[in-house]
C-alpha cells in the first residue's frame, strides 16, 4: 500500500504548468512538515516535501493555497528519473496529491486574501486545538 498523509505549511505559492500533450493543469508546491520529535537542546526540524497535484486537485491548490498556509495532503509517493541534455541522470521523489485540505481555522485578519480568506477547518479540530505540534505564534517560527 502506498498512502501518505501530511500536514505542513506551504514554503511558496503553488506553481502552475500545463502538459504539452493534452494541456492538463499541474500544480507543484513544497510543504514544510515538522518532525514529530525534538532532540533535547535542538530546534524542531522540518522536512521539505515536494507535492504534485493534477487536474481539478491542482486547480484547487493553485487557486486557494498560499505561502505560509497550513494544509493537509493525502496522496501517494512516486519516484521518477530522467537523463538531462548532458546525459546526467536525475532522480526525484514526490507526493502525488489525491486530496488536499485547509488545516487551520478561519483567518482573522482583514487583508486582501481573495476567496481563500474565508475558509473553515476541514482537516479536523486537532489542527487548531492549541495542542497541535504545528501551531505557530508568529511568522518568525516558520522554517522558510
Amino acid at each position: 500500500m502506498n498512502k501518505v498523509i501530511l500536514m505542513g505549511r506551504l514554503t511558496r505559492d503553488p506553481e502552475v504548468r500545463y502538459t504539452q500533450t493534452n494541456n492538463t493543469l499541474v500544480a507543484t508546491f513544497s510543504l514544510a512538515v515538522n518532525r514529530r520529535f525534538v532532540r533535547q537542546g535542538e530546534e524542531r526540524q522540518a522536512d521539505f516535501i515536494n507535492i504534485v497535484a493534477w487536474g481539478k486537485q491542482g486547480e484547487f491548490c493553485s487557486k486557494y493555497f498560499k505561502k505560509g498556509q497550513q494544509v493537509g495532503v493525502i496522496g501517494r509517493i512516486q519516484t521518477r528519473n530522467w537523463d538531462d541534455d548532458k546525459g546526467q541522470k536525475h532522480y526525484v521523489t514526490e507526493v502525488i496529491a489525491e486530496e488536499a485540505y485547509f488545516a487551520e481555522g478561519r483567518r482573522q485578519d482583514s487583508g486582501d486574501m481573495g476567496a481563500a480568506g474565508n475558509f473553515e477547518n476541514t482537516f479536523g479540530t486537532e489542527a487548531t486545538s492549541g495542542n497541535s505540534e504545528f501551531e505557530l505564534t508568529s511568522n518568525d517560527d516558520l522554517p522558510f
